[in-house]
């Protein structure tokens, strides 16, 4: 199983995320893919970028079965399982809990920018874009 995920470059939180997940990514599960590339409306002409910026996509392949578009927590509960940590995160998942979980991602997402600077002390990344170290 592979997982392409986009994310935002722009967001230090997310940034953060992605580099934690690629030291994690020991067998390449992941193929992490900035949204605000120079070339992403090319090489990922089926993946809208506003949408993309909106709420987390990505792609989940199976060996014989066509990639399957994930968004949200779905993403992200694919990503970290997919290195083998933080499995708790399957709850979000359940029927109840799913709901909820995604309002919240909703919120988080919609304030992404805010969250980072009350967090980290910068909204965005400096030049527009970070890197994942």
């Amino acid at each position: 199983m592979q997982l392409i995920l986009f994310y935002d470059g722009t967001c230090p939180l997310c940034v953060a995320e992605m580099g934690e997940l690629s030291q994690l990514d020991t067998r390449q599960k992941l193929t992490l893919i900035d949204i605000h590339t120079e070339d992403f409306a090319r090489q990922y002409p089926d993946i809208n970028k506003e949408s993309a910026s909106a709420i987390l996509h990505g792609y989940l392949t199976e060996d014989d079965k066509p990639r399957r578009l994930l968004l949200g927590l779905d993403v992200t509960c694919a990503a970290w399982d997919l290195v083998g940590k933080k499995r708790w995160l399957k709850i979000l998942r359940w029927p109840v809990v799913r709901w909820f979980a995604d309002w919240a991602y909703m919120r988080f997402a919609n304030n992404r920018y805010l969250i980072s600077y009350l967090l980290t002390g910068k909204s965005r990344c400096q030049n527009g874009n970070c890197r994942i170290d």
